[in-house]
């Protein structure tokens, strides 16, 4: 474990690992089951799933940054779960944000 402790393995890093784990197994099980079909959008170029997938991906990653830029990680509630408590970050709201989103991007684009 010595190797990887540089890196800050919490909770949300952990559930972030498993939902873009996730996301990559149900986008092979889409792919496999209906084949994609290029659609054109507002972007006016013809895009397919994994497309779209790759866009949301990188808006995810830059809504984030801007967040912890502008905004912080602050924790902004606590929620009385164990001896200390558990905070949760302000980094849900760019979560959901990014969330929201994908899911314009993938109607839209």
């Amino acid at each position: 474990m010595e190797s990887i402790a540089w890196m800050a393995w919490t909770l949300p890093t952990a559930i972030f690992f498993a939902l873009l784990a996730l996301t990559l197994v149900v986008m092979t099980w889409l792919a496999a089951t209906y084949p994609e079909a290029e659609r054109v959008g507002v972007l006016r170029i013809p895009t397919t799933r994994g497309d779209r997938l790759f866009v949301s991906l990188i808006s995810a990653a830059i809504i984030h940054l801007l967040w912890i830029g502008f905004a912080g990680t602050d924790a902004i509630a606590s929620l009385p779960i164990g001896e200390e408590g558990f905070e949760i970050s302000s980094l849900w709201l760019a979560t959901a944000i990014s969330l929201g989103f994908a899911v314009l991007i993938f109607r839209t684009v």
